[in-house]
């Protein structure tokens, strides 16, 4: 049947507000794969880290804060003014659970400054044991992890002993936490700590399930093989990751996030920026580059 000038315009323009509408649905018909930018895999959750911005707030200014600026949750970082630390009563542990539980904001983990790096082994026992203390602190506020770091490379220890030293403190921690709940995430951290084949050593060392990296987007990320290649290293192992001011132009910021998206990662990107006058504008900015960085906005 011969078709006229306007029944084709008319056709194909049904035939693209199709498309455009049902994207999915059209490509399925048509036995065609759906494109890669139209997949979307688990979506990340954005946080913040108390230190700095808000190290100087109390839990309601937290969560009233993070809340005003729809922020997912939060990383408390002890000795800051929230005061959620070992010596708290089980009653005062059960009222900060609580308090999150009925916010929209979670406990997504509690950042100790643990590292097991020393020489000293008395004080190596010492800060297992301490460690300890804080994953039942987790436990009893309802955190699903806490975070310790390496912090050096004594120069008197061979480095491969110091990697094993912090690797094995790590897996008796992940042993430990697995009982309670709470996953040990180390922050890639410190000098020459910080480097991703280090971090990938200790990993292999711990070697459990229950203990991962806390990326931490240094620029040492970008030394010897590169970004993608010190990222590939521990891709498989990141439970969460801290992110510097997003405006800085000496990271990789979008090359980050879309390599967090490639692998599915859905966890958390805490913001790790300094205090400010107007701290819940800047957070607004900071989520907003944040989605813009993945192409949300």
């Amino acid at each position: 049947m011969k078709t006229t000038r306007r029944q084709f315009v008319g056709q194909a323009g049904l035939g693209l507000g199709v498309m455009g509408l049902l994207p999915s649905v059209a490509l399925a018909a048509a036995g065609t794969r759906r494109p890669s930018f139209l997949v979307r895999g688990p979506r990340m959750k954005l946080g913040i880290v108390t230190y700095n911005i808000a190290k100087d707030w109390d839990i309601e200014t937290i969560i009233r804060n993070c809340e005003a600026a729809r922020y997912d949750g939060v990383e408390l970082r002890t000795t800051h003014k929230h005061g959620v630390e070992v010596t708290l009563s089980r009653e005062e542990r059960q009222r900060v659970k609580e308090r999150f539980a009925n916010s929209k904001v979670q406990l997504a983990s509690l950042g100790s400054a643990f590292d097991f790096h020393t020489p000293n082994p008395d004080k190596l026992k010492q800060d297992i044991a301490a460690t300890k203390e804080y994953i039942v602190l987790a436990h009893d506020v309802g955190a699903p992890a806490v975070k310790v770091r390496p912090n050096a490379l004594p120069k008197e220890v061979p480095v491969e002993r110091t990697l094993e030293q912090i690797g094995r403190a790590l897996r008796e921690l992940g042993s430990f936490g697995e009982g309670l709940g709470v996953q040990i995430r180390l922050e890639v951290h410190g000098s020459g700590t910080s480097a991703l084949p280090h971090i990938k050593t200790i990993m292999d060392i711990a070697d459990h399930k229950n203990v991962g990296v806390c990326w931490n987007s240094n620029p040492t990320d970008l030394d010897g093989g590169g970004f993608d290649y010190n990222f590939d290293l521990v891709k498989d192992k990141i439970f969460q990751v801290h992110m510097r001011d997003l405006y800085l132009e000496d990271y990789p910021w979008r090359r980050l996030l879309a390599r967090l998206n490639e692998i599915g990662y859905s966890g958390y990107c805490f913001a790790e920026i300094p205090e400010s006058a107007d701290p819940v504008r800047v957070l607004r900015y900071y989520r907003a580059l944040w989605l813009a960085y993945q192409g949300l906005l």
